[in-house]
């Protein structure tokens, strides 16, 4: 069915997430939608790309479809990798609806306008100020704050800047404050029909996410020893008429000792991402997956234009 022909909803449009690298906001996105769609760990930098996410609420004033834009961590640096990246954030801002600024609240870095305008989020808090949505701000990790009287004194110096639309403590990884979330930001947008078809859950090709799930794996199998510059790409996917699915993916790394580290001794690492990454995958797609992966080494690839669109990243 056409999500023209859908009837009308009280509130439709899109949300773009923004903050500094590792502050939740994949962790967010999966919890709000209720599944795995977004690589995370603990490493700066998991996203990579922006990826849309259809969320259908029904609230007390009606039903709603949120389609939420991850984005990559804002983070300054040379190279054209990392100019990809903040491109992909700022230029996802500029086409939504509502901008939700998610900060970490473990940091005490983030806990005040002035600290974060003295840090990498200032070209992303510039855009915002020049933002004609409504700019929400989720004070994330909420469960992590010792002190849960210093919570009062931070929300009353964001909301005296008069940037915020609405504050919001959550915790993604809990769930906790989310629904609060999800009912300030649908109050933020305008009535309309539905922009998707409500199975419709993700903009993101089947590859795409098998990707980013492999990827997930390697950087919590490999944690501080994987390469900063290394990438999955899928090279082959193909459904079997017994309802299963074969993957053949390529983990790119830029130099031949970093192969090693992947591979592991005996084979042992690549094998553990395979295992783990199968079963990510074979849960979001709910079929059977057989996985093979190898390893390439491709020189220097995050320095390179061509080699980032070859890789997906452009």
């Amino acid at each position: 069915m056409d999500a023209s022909t859908h009837t009308a909803l009280a509130h439709v449009g899109s949300c773009v997430i923004l903050g500094l690298p590792n502050v939740g906001k994949s962790t967010l996105m999966n919890q709000v939608m209720g599944l795995r769609l977004m690589a995370v760990s603990p490493k700066p930098q998991t996203t990579r790309n922006r990826v849309m996410g259809v969320v259908n609420t029904d609230g007390e004033d009606g039903a709603s479809q949120i389609v939420f834009v991850d984005t990559p961590g804002m983070q300054q640096g040379a190279g054209p990798f990392r100019r990809f990246m903040r491109e992909e954030a700022l230029g996802a801002a500029g086409d939504s609806d509502v901008a939700l600024l998610v900060i970490d609240l473990s940091s005490r870095k983030q806990r005040t306008i002035e600290s974060l305008l003295d840090s990498d989020a200032k070209p992303m808090l510039d855009a915002l100020e020049a933002f004609g949505g409504a700019v929400i701000l989720a004070l994330n990790k909420v469960d992590l704050l010792e002190d849960k009287e210093a919570l009062l004194p931070i929300l009353t110096d964001f909301d005296a800047t008069g940037r915020f639309a609405a504050m919001v403590p959550i915790s993604a990884k809990t769930g906790s404050g989310t629904e609060a979330l999800l009912a300030n930001i649908a109050g933020h947008l305008p009535p309309g029909p539905m922009l998707f078809p409500e199975e419709m859950y993700t903009d993101k090709a089947e590859r795409f996410l098998a990707a980013e799930l492999i990827r997930e794996q390697l950087f919590r199998q490999l944690g501080d020893e994987l390469p900063y510059a290394s990438a999955v790409v899928i090279e082959d996917f193909h459904s079997r008429d017994k309802g299963d699915i074969v993957i053949s993916a390529a983990i790119h790394v830029e130099r031949e000792s970093q192969k090693g580290i992947v591979i592991g001794k005996g084979g042992k690492r690549i094998k553990a991402v395979g295992e783990r990454g199968r079963h990510a995958v074979s849960q979001l797609f709910g079929c059977p997956v057989h996985l093979k992966l190898f390893v390439k080494v491709n020189s220097n690839w995050s320095q390179q234009v061509r080699s980032l669109r070859e890789l997906g990243y452009e």
